[in-house]
């Protein structure tokens, strides 16, 4: 059985609009502050290149069911996971019904924390209702940011902060769109979201209370294309200097019976344009064919080079862990 599961709700929320920003992001210190681990990230990653020699370094069991994992970040020696567990799959219809290309199916969104070497420590339940997808995840040195959607695009999300130490989570603002993974750009004050597949780029600003100044404002008039069809995007992070770096997959077929080719790969964002700085694939693969970046990843810095830690598996997952150098 997992450990008690813990949610907080602030007060009122429940009568909020769908669009309405929680007025909520007390300024607190707690005891996991700290620079951000990605500091210098972003140049060893324009320094990546199709032939960068990745080695393994180890490989961790995961000693718990993962579900469909999503989005990971590392603080200190923890990690955090977050995941959807799909309790009853959707269903596609005939032909659109409100907008929508299916219904919502049934599940429940989690955070995990785990140690290095595969324990789960606690589970945090997020969502609610039909909205039980969570996405990709950032950490800010602070705080955990991750959105929790409808498992069906063009749909609605829930954003939440949550504080590493005590595993509450305080819901920031809702949105009208899926939001496949959020990020904190602490330079800018700043969130930055993408959409299902990462089609869509969206910035929220934030006032200098951390209040959400722009969550009414609909995502036909917020929301800017994304211009590069490489990957889509399945976690990103915020890496300093206005840029994201996401990793991804794609899935290339030689006919539409065809088993598809998965390759993964890395996106280095810039936010003020949206527009790709670096872009590389990752060529490792599982022993069963998966593509590293099928699900969470973290990237940092190590030594002259770059760590990464991916999550590729459903359900039975290991965490593998490969370095490169970038001269």
């Amino acid at each position: 059985m997992l450990p008690t599961s813990e949610h907080f709700r602030p007060p009122g929320l429940r009568h909020a609009g769908p669009i309405a920003a929680i007025v909520l992001f007390a300024v607190t210190t707690i005891s996991s502050s700290q620079p951000s681990p990605a500091s210098g990230l972003g140049e060893r990653v324009t320094r990546l290149t199709r032939d960068s020699a990745w080695k393994s370094v180890t490989s961790i069991p995961v000693a718990f069911p993962t579900h469909h994992p999503q989005g990971m970040v590392k603080v200190g020696d923890t990690l955090f996971v977050s995941s959807v567990e799909v309790r009853v799959p959707t269903v596609r219809f005939d032909k659109p019904v409100d907008g929508y290309d299916r219904d919502t199916g049934q599940g429940v969104g989690h955070l995990f924390k785990m140690t290095m070497t595969g324990a789960l420590i606690s589970d945090l339940t997020l969502g609610e209702g039909s909205m039980y997808h969570p996405g990709g995840i950032d950490y800010d040195g602070r705080h955990i940011w991750v959105s929790v959607a409808e498992y069906r695009p063009n749909s609605r999300s829930i954003v939440y902060r949550i504080d590493p130490e005590d595993m509450k989570a305080v819901e920031m603002f809702r949105y009208p769109d899926h939001l496949g993974a959020i990020v904190h750009d602490t330079d800018d004050r700043a969130l930055h979201g993408v959409s299902w597949g990462s089609r869509r780029f969206y910035r929220w600003t934030l006032d200098r209370n951390g209040r959400v100044t722009n969550a009414t404002v609909p995502p036909e008039t917020l929301r800017r294309l994304n211009p590069s069809h490489y990957v889509d995007y399945q976690d990103c992070k915020y890496v300093g200097g206005r840029r994201m770096l996401c990793s991804g997959v794609t899935e290339i077929r030689a006919s539409r019976a065809a088993a598809p080719f998965r390759l993964g790969g890395l996106d280095l964002i810039d936010l003020r344009d949206g527009r790709p700085i670096h872009q590389v694939p990752i060529l490792l693969w599982t022993p069963a064919g998966l593509d590293m970046t099928h699900n969470p990843a973290w990237l940092e810095p190590s030594g002259t080079g770059i760590r990464a830690y991916f999550m590729p598996e459903d359900n039975s997952s290991t965490v593998y862990v490969y370095e490169t150098e970038t001269p």
